[in-house]
């Protein structure tokens, strides 16, 4: 590979800066605050940007369970949580797992009947009463549009569901949520399809055993890592990505998401309208919000064809609207041109949101300042 002029200077900044700081990935997270109050287990408000003093129904990002919240604010750069919050919107986190608490060992009916209706209400109380627009990611937009089937009367303004699936025979599940796949140079090209080739389908990233293989031989750490990077040293934006990719696979669940996976994708029930749920049968078709449902075109896990049934299976909604992005399962969420595709649906649909219910400014919070 030979690099231009300007190349070779990129690429000297940046493995300066690896050998002076150790990454190029600014990995600070978005400034929060807890939101207090009894049903407020792990809700987190975050502080917007100094002057500013956010208007409309809040936002609030619901993580898939047994899975890092960091999947919405993965990177500053690339960071979904601070693109919302610098667009002046008053915006809330569920940290399903602040204190070790519930979380990363809840089941499916604790997060529907428990966690998410209690974030919900606290975070609709912390902005003066008004609806919540919920955000969910993989599973996280699924249990999303159950808990808002399970209780109609929550106060929920909308719902944006991203690679959400519902129809397990059209999705690929593993035990890990798999890591993005990354570009391999010429070089190694034909090392890498016949990889793929040997291992599994393409699953939008990595299958959960093989990377648990690939970690535990330090294959990953030793050498394939050093030489992704030394191929991209005069990219700054892809190595920051994979380090910020890398933080966040590092902490995934097994057991528990296995055990969430099984519970919501038994004999297909979603596919079929629904599911039992601790003996009490909850029905997709009494969501009764607005709702935004986004696939990835490259997505694995959760494929087109698992996430379309979505437009079928929610007759109650007043509107569903059904977008595709350019990704796989993580990077049509915080990938790098999910700025331009996903990112940019988002926004209209909040701003719709807003619309509907109003600019109702909310008390000044305290400023960014990270």
């Amino acid at each position: 590979m030979i690099l231009s002029p300007r190349g070779a200077r990129d690429a000297a900044g940046n493995a300066f800066q690896l050998v002076r700081h150790g990454r190029l990935a600014d990995l600070r997270p978005m400034p929060a605050d807890p939101v207090e109050g009894g049903a407020a287990r792990g809700v987190r408000r975050y502080r917007p940007p100094e002057g500013v003093v956010p208007a409309g129904p809040p936002v609030l990002f619901v993580p898939p369970p047994a899975a890092p919240a960091r999947c919405y604010d993965l990177r500053r750069g690339c960071s979904l949580a601070e693109h919302v919050v610098r667009a002046g919107r008053r915006s809330y986190l569920l940290d399903g797992d602040p204190a070790g608490r519930a979380g990363q060992d809840a089941g499916l009916r604790e997060w529907v009947r428990d966690l998410l209706p209690g974030a919900i209400r606290a975070v609709s109380r912390d902005a003066g009463g008004q609806p919540v627009q919920l955000v969910g990611w993989s599973l996280g937009g699924v249990v999303a549009l159950l808990a808002a089937a399970d209780d109609p009367g929550l106060p929920i303004a909308s719902i944006a569901a991203i690679a959400a699936p519902v129809d397990v025979r059209a999705a690929r599940l593993p035990a890990r949520l798999p890591v993005p796949r990354l570009p391999v140079p010429n070089p190694w090209a034909g090392l890498a399809r016949a990889a793929a080739g040997a291992f599994a389908p393409p699953l939008g990233g990595v299958p959960g055993a093989l990377l648990k293989r690939i970690r535990r031989t330090g294959i990953d750490a030793h050498l394939l890592r050093p030489y992704r990077t030394l191929a991209h040293l005069d990219n700054a934006d892809f190595l920051a990505q994979i380090e910020a990719v890398d933080q966040f696979t590092d902490h995934l669940a097994g057991r528990a998401a296995r055990r969430i996976h099984r519970a919501l994708f038994q004999d297909n029930a979603l596919a079929g309208g629904g599911l039992d749920i601790d003996g009490r049968r909850v029905e997709l078709r009494r969501v009764g919000v607005p709702v935004l449902a986004i696939a990835g075109r490259g997505d694995g896990v959760a494929p087109v064809r698992s996430v379309l049934p979505l437009i079928r299976l929610l007759p109650g909604a007043p509107k569903v609207r059904f977008e595709v992005a350019s990704g796989g399962h993580l990077d049509v969420l915080t990938g790098r041109s999910a700025r331009a595709t996903t990112w940019a649906h988002l926004d209209r649909w909040l701003d719709e949101g807003t619309v509907r219910h109003g600019i109702r400014r909310q008390r000044r919070a305290p400023a960014v300042t990270g």
